[in-house]
């Protein structure tokens, strides 16, 4: 059964909650420069997905 909360000041407790949670230890900068690491790092790690997914194919094509 799901949870609703009750009231307007559980929202609004629950909203300074995620707010503090989310809040950024860096300055805007390094904030922008590890987003734009963390994206680059997902790249490459989806490109060597896509290179092991080809070589598996390669080596076993299908009869």
């Amino acid at each position: 059964m799901p949870t609703y909360l009750s009231s307007v000041s559980d929202c609004q407790s629950q909203a300074n909650w995620v707010s503090k949670l989310t809040k950024s230890y860096y300055q805007d900068d390094q904030q922008a420069k590890l987003l734009h690491l963390q994206a680059e790092v997902d790249s490459l790690l989806q490109q060597l997905e896509n290179l092991k997914h080809q070589r598996l194919a390669e080596t076993n094509p299908k009869e």
